[in-house]
Formats: structure tokens, C-alpha cells, sequence
């Protein structure tokens, strides 16, 4: 027994010396919440958003049902954005959604995801060598635009609503310019039906962006190649009266 004894106490000490060999002092686990929480603030006010996720990220698991865990965990979708830290931040914001569906500031939460979604793919690569936004996969910024259409259509009157709308039309651009290019890359390879359909999909989905014009000269073209005169010759008046200089779209197809 005395030998079992002197074992497991070598085995402590051995295990409190190793937390100093790997940086981590012991005495930190005797942090009180308010003082981490505290430490955790300052750290975002320098800003020095990846020690203010450590603090956060200790806080929560030490007091996970103390009085700052609900900021806390706000704070760190926050640090997490900042931090460019795409997928953490989405996954903190869907945990704070689901535990806290009537919280004050649940909107914030949407407006965080929605903004991780919005600059998914604005990675160092495109930001170095640019590329076309709409020939890129738009999942992120259908997420996005779900996220901000959330956000705006529950929460009409919050403080982040105006510029989500603003993000969300430039996304219904970004994915109508999407859906044409596909369009295109059907009718270049003879892919009439799912070209017309691509087509129709933007006249009845993004209608007022400025791709409608070239997705009915798309639907005009590829009905006039399967040999349905009726919907080209209706898509082409279409075209002709609400859009009378629509030539350029047709030489764009």
C-alpha cells in the first residue's frame, strides 16, 4: 500500500512539473470568473483577439454556468471573425443560437455568422490574385444570404439589419452573375435544356439584378436551338420591352 501510495504522488508531482515543462502555470486555474472575464476584455481592447479567445475559451470551460459565460461566449464568435477563424466562428455562433434562441443579442450572433459566410472565400490566394467572384462555388455566399435574410426578416429593427441588407443585394448580384455562368457554360456545350433552365431560374429569382438581361437572351438562344419558337419568340419580347438595348447581351453569351 505505502509503495501504491508513494507511486501516485510521484505521479502528481510528475504531472505538475510537466504543466510548467508545457507552459502552463497551475496557479491560473485559480483565476476567479470576473478576473479572467476582465483579462479576457483587456486583451480585445488591445487588440489581441488569439489571447482574448485563450481567456475566453478557459472562462467558458471553468464557468460554464457563471454570470459572464453568455458574453463570453458572444465575445468569442467575435474573436473568432476577427481572428479570420471561418469555421470556428460558425460553429460558436449556430452553440449560442441554440442555447440562447431568446437572447437580447441573438441577432448579433446571426449578423457574426452571416459575415464568417460573407468572406469565406476572400481568402489570401484571391486577395493576392484576384478572380471572379461569380464563377467561384457560391456556398458561402448562399449561407451568408441566408444568415443576413434570417437576421433581417426576424429582426426587422436591429441595429445590424441595414447593412445586412445591403450585403444581401450585393450577394443576390453575386449569385445571379453565378447561375449565367453556368448558363454559358451549358450552352457552350450544347446543353440546351439546362441552359434555359438556368436562365429562367435568374428571370424568377433574382429579378432586378443586372444579370436578368442576359439570362433571357440565354433562354431566347437555347430555345431557338431545341426548336421551341414559342417560348423563344415570348422570351425574346421579354427582352425587347423591358430591356430594348439587350444586343450586348446576346454578344456576352
Amino acid at each position: 500500500m505505502r509503495t501504491l501510495r508513494s507511486s501516485l504522488l510521484i505521479t502528481l508531482f510528475g504531472l505538475l512539473g510537466g504543466c510548467s515543462l508545457f507552459g502552463i502555470d497551475s496557479d491560473s486555474f485559480d483565476i476567479p470568473e470576473p478576473q479572467l472575464y476582465a483579462e479576457a476584455m483587456e486583451a480585445m481592447e488591445l487588440p489581441n483577439y488569439q489571447l482574448a479567445i485563450d481567456k475566453l475559451e478557459q472562462l467558458e470551460s471553468r464557468y460554464p454556468f457563471g454570470r459572464y459565460s453568455e458574453q463570453a461566449q458572444l465575445e468569442l464568435i467575435f474573436a473568432y471573425y476577427k481572428t479570420s477563424q471561418t469555421e470556428q466562428t460558425k460553429a460558436a455562433a449556430d452553440r449560442f443560437i441554440r442555447l440562447h434562441p431568446d437572447h437580447e443579442n441573438i441577432d448579433y450572433a446571426y449578423y457574426l455568422r452571416g459575415l464568417a459566410n460573407f468572406e469565406a472565400d476572400s481568402d489570401l490566394l484571391d486577395r493576392w490574385l484576384p478572380t471572379d467572384a461569380s464563377q467561384r462555388d457560391p456556398g458561402a455566399a448562399r449561407d451568408s444570404f441566408n444568415d443576413f435574410s434570417t437576421l433581417t426578416s426576424r429582426y426587422p429593427n436591429s441595429q445590424y439589419a441595414p447593412d445586412a441588407r445591403q450585403r444581401m443585394l450585393f450577394l443576390r448580384n453575386q449569385l445571379a452573375a453565378y447561375e449565367i455562368h453556368v448558363a454559358r457554360y451549358y450552352m457552350k456545350r450544347n446543353a440546351y435544356i439546362a441552359a434555359a433552365n438556368r436562365g429562367r431560374y435568374v428571370v424568377e429569382n433574382y429579378q432586378q439584378t443586372p444579370s436578368v438581361p442576359a439570362a433571357l437572351a440565354i433562354m431566347v438562344a437555347a430555345y431557338e436551338e431545341l426548336g421551341m419558337n414559342d417560348l423563344a419568340a415570348d422570351s425574346r419580347a421579354v427582352l425587347a420591352k423591358n430591356f430594348p438595348g439587350y444586343a450586348q447581351a446576346f454578344d456576352e453569351l
